[in-house]
């Protein structure tokens, strides 16, 4: 943080930098938290991943096509972008713990009322209000992270984060294929909602209120819709929210599309689907630790541009392979999984960019960012399964987003002109 302070022998004030509230915690502290903050954004992905072993089934029990079941991701996405809109203002005016068990307590009952679903359109409807009580989750653990630290020490702390809540989406198909063994899919909305339960609870115990009383922002929705009107002033924030998005709408046409392209096109089983959906998980992971290292020696910029850039490479080579039909099976998955590596690097470093300068509105703007992320992968998944469900389809959804977010960054937030963060201090950050 900075403050004031009075120069030696004058009445002029200069910039001081405080330390953030993370660098006091000890080495312990820091790992608890980073787990607890793992569980919170794994709901996501848990909530996004774990029925889609289950896909095809669902189609054929609830009498639908593809994209009508796809449709039922779109609406989760849907509401996961509308709820970090809501519950993140509303973070903000009350603090992070109470809009936090207030919205897991809703994906719990939206979670056992999917269970029982009759209909594809109820179970989209239910889909929705699902992915609105996970937002609470998704968006509070973010702007946690930016209350505790910012700058350098937020994208190290965010890559660290990722490691944990990347084992979601690696078990998520794991862990849907093994109920599918011996329940219907019914019952991966149950298990959904016993989660939910082990969220509340380790909220409760192990989560403390990280936005003090003096630090909250008035309960005026004319306040939040100035900030909103501020953050989108922002052509840097604005574009690296777009950046983060179009990356994270590669991510999700290959969540939307890879369970019909490895099931239905190459005739894997739900257990292998899981494993080759587990093992292109594994790479993104160590792409998010091997950007811990990386940021000791560039910025957050050069990560960002360089893995766009190559992303962009390994998704035409994904799109040739998937077009000709060379290598089969793995001249679209090795690719692939290059794709989903370099989506590792980007991810952690455009919103630690974006956030740098808004620790004033940490939930307000990480709404805005999650939104966008959620919002534009909810604009992918239908696309994916209008373009046919095949390679080529999910390939060119996925080459697409690459294309768009390396030309925002380019022409839009130009990343060059941005300022390297200084690695030998605190980054400073708005006053509160």
């Amino acid at each position: 943080m900075t403050a004031l302070a009075q120069r030696p022998g004058g009445s002029a004030t200069v910039p001081v930098v405080e330390p953030t509230p993370g660098e006091s915690l000890s080495s312990w502290q820091r790992i608890r938290l980073i787990l607890v903050l793992g569980t919170l954004i794994a709901v996501g992905p848990l909530t996004i991943d774990m029925y889609l072993p289950a896909l095809p089934a669902i189609s054929d029990d609830l009498q639908t096509t593809a994209a009508g079941v796809q449709l039922t991701l779109t609406g989760t996405l849907a509401g996961l972008a509308i709820g970090q809109l809501i519950i993140g203002p509303l973070s903000d005016v009350w603090g992070r713990r109470r809009p936090l068990l207030v919205g897991t307590g809703l994906h719990v009952l939206a979670s056992v009322l999917c269970a029982v679903a009759p209909n594809i359109a109820v179970l989209g409807t239910l889909r929705i209000v699902q992915g609105f009580g996970a937002a609470a989750a998704a968006v509070i653990a973010m702007a946690v992270v930016r209350d505790m630290f910012s700058g350098i020490a937020f994208a190290r702390v965010l890559s660290r984060l990722l490691l944990v809540m990347g084992v979601a989406p690696v078990l998520a198909p794991t862990l849907g294929s093994a109920l599918l063994n011996w329940t219907h899919w019914r019952g991966v909305f149950a298990a959904l909602a016993v989660l939910g339960l082990a969220l509340i609870a380790v909220t409760a115990l192990g989560l403390p209120e990280t936005l003090p009383p003096h630090r909250r922002r008035p309960a005026r929705v004319l306040d939040t819709l100035r900030v909103y009107r501020s953050l989108f002033r922002d052509r840097i924030f604005v574009g690296l929210v777009l950046v983060a998005g179009f990356s994270m709408a590669s991510l999700f046409a290959y969540v939307a599309g890879s369970s019909f392209v490895l099931q239905d096109q190459y005739g894997l089983d739900e257990q292998q689907f899981g494993i080759a959906f587990g093992a292109g998980a594994v790479g993104m992971i160590t792409a998010t630790q091997l950007n811990v290292r990386l940021l000791r020696r560039y910025s957050p910029q050069q990560i960002l541009r360089t893995s766009l850039i190559a992303g962009l490479i390994c998704g035409l080579i994904l799109l040739g392979f998937a077009a000709t039909n060379v290598g089969g099976l793995p001249g679209v998955l090795i690719p692939l999984w290059a794709v989903l590596a370099a989506a590792g690097f980007a991810l952690p470093n455009a919103p630690a960019l974006a956030l740098a300068g808004h620790g004033e509105a940490a939930g307000t703007a990480s709404a805005m960012l999650g939104a966008v992320q959620f919002g534009v992968g909810a604009l992918a998944a239908p696309i994916v399964g209008l373009l046919g469900t095949g390679s080529i389809a999910m390939a060119t959804v996925i080459t697409g987003g690459v294309l768009a977010a390396l030309i925002v960054l380019l022409v839009v937030v130009r990343p060059g002109r941005l300022p390297v963060p200084d690695r030998a201090a605190p980054t400073p950050v708005a006053p509160h």
